[in-house]
């Protein structure tokens, strides 16, 4: 919570993959609060009783979330949902505005590997945008369990880092009112 709290107003790319993570480890922890107290909560010693009580409440709540959506066993919780949605508009109001070649060159320089990615069978239906995260999400899943990452899917993540972190730059601007678009 405290970090997802900092992470939502500096960057909104690792913000939404902190996001995943945690949803995947409340379904590791069973989606049970008592788990969760024990092997997250119970982690953090320098937490205050009262800042370990805000956490599992925080935790309480995307448990109900998580439920009451249907994402128990997978998918994402609509709040994480609606920063694709959101990041996705201003990515293609950056891509019609002129004032953006550099964004621009970034999204064509990573457009054949997301291309690559959705025909490899990676959510056909979903936005671009989600493709380039799944693929992130899987290279961090892949890194934690020490497993071997490919050079040319380093490269792809590589390219769609960068035009992700272009887009969460942006997304402050934006946030600030300080994005001319026009």
């Amino acid at each position: 919570m405290y970090i997802s709290r900092q992470l939502k107003q500096q960057n909104i790319a690792e913000y939404l993959l902190y996001m995943w993570q945690v949803e995947d480890l409340v379904r590791a922890n069973g989606c049970d609060l008592e788990k969760i107290k024990h092997n997250v909560v119970d982690a953090y010693p320098s937490l205050t009783a009262e800042q370990k009580k805000e956490l599992v409440q925080w935790y309480e709540d995307l448990i109900g979330m998580m439920h009451d959506e249907g994402v128990m066993q997978k998918g994402h919780l609509q709040i994480n949902k609606n920063i694709i949605v959101w990041l996705t508009d201003l990515h293609l109001r950056l891509l019609r505005s002129p004032k953006f070649p550099y964004y621009s060159a970034a999204y064509y320089k990573a457009l054949p590997f997301i291309v690559e990615l959705r025909a490899k069978g990676a959510g056909k239906d979903v936005p671009e945008l989600e493709t380039c995260f799944d693929a992130m999400y899987g290279v961090l899943m892949l890194k934690l369990q020490k497993k071997e990452i490919s050079e040319g899917t380093r490269k792809a993540v590589q390219v769609i880092g960068d035009l992700l972190a272009m887009l969460a730059g942006y997304y402050i601007k934006d946030k600030k009112g300080e994005l001319d678009l026009e």
